[in-house]
């Protein structure tokens, strides 16, 4: 979010604003993704290993995105 103001509450959150969050947080979620597997090729560490190790955060990104995806719909 480059905007200088900070939300203090994902409420009070305009709908242009959840939408560029959402997009960020793909973006990060996909990035995440594909720079631990990337490190993990090099490191010889199966993939199953790697995304399970990312699980916690992936889970949590996920159930961030759930949220503002809701209140988006509201």
């Amino acid at each position: 979010m480059a905007d200088s103001t900070e939300i203090t509450s994902i409420d009070e959150a305009n709908p242009e604003e959840l939408t560029e969050a959402i997009a960020e947080l793909e973006q990060y979620r996909d990035r995440l993704v594909n720079d631990t597997l990337s490190m993990a090729q090099r490191a010889k560490i199966m993939k199953a290993q790697a995304l399970a190790s990312l699980q916690p955060q992936l889970a949590q990104i996920d159930a961030t995105l759930e949220s503002l995806r809701q209140q988006q719909s509201v």
